[in-house]
């Protein structure tokens, strides 16, 4: 991996987190996996040990629910970092009910400063009908708004569909 930043969006059970867990592989450095879900029921439980278990040994596994700068300004540049995701990370905050521009700004800034290349994985969650409530209106605002200043940042962009990986932004490794 020789980018800074790589942003990997894509929908639901699209094969982003395996696409973006193989950058940091292919990266030869230190693995570490940078864990925003929160555990609240088994459904969640046995998504996460797929996870756990798709990864397999050898990643330093950190969960941060909300507060990612501390872990990113503590990483070094012989390791290479996987968030995954910004789409649960986003969540915890709105549930949260803290201040989600003031959230982005300060993942935003973390993200700038970091010495280890960042892979970050987010949901598109444009491409759905308009939300019949307001909490899920406000969440795909937000976690639109968040995507596009990713992206920005971001050396390179991967869209990942059905397993197969689309450069938007950059080019594939």
């Amino acid at each position: 991996m020789t980018r800074d930043l790589t942003f990997v969006l894509g929908g639901a059970a699209s094969g982003k987190s395996a696409f973006a867990e193989q950058l940091v592989v292919s990266s030869g450095k230190n693995k570490v996996y940078l864990a925003t879900s929160q555990v609240f029921d088994d459904e969640m439980r046995t998504k996460v040990q797929r996870h756990l278990t798709q990864r397999g040994a050898g990643w330093t596994t950190i969960e941060a629910p909300y507060d990612l700068g501390p872990v990113l300004a503590d990483l070094n540049a012989d390791q290479a970092c996987l968030i995954d995701c910004a789409t649960m990370w986003l969540t915890n905050h709105l549930l949260a009910e803290h201040d989600l521009e003031q959230a982005q700004a300060t993942l935003l800034q973390a993200l700038q400063s970091c010495r280890a290349p960042v892979v970050i994985v987010s949901n598109e969650v444009g491409y759905g009908i308009v939300p019949e409530n307001a909490l899920s209106r406000r969440f795909r605002e937000a976690q639109g708004r968040l995507n596009i200043a990713l992206a920005a940042q971001a050396d390179l962009v991967v869209q990942v569909t059905a397993g197969l990986p689309l450069a938007l932004k950059g080019q594939l490794p």
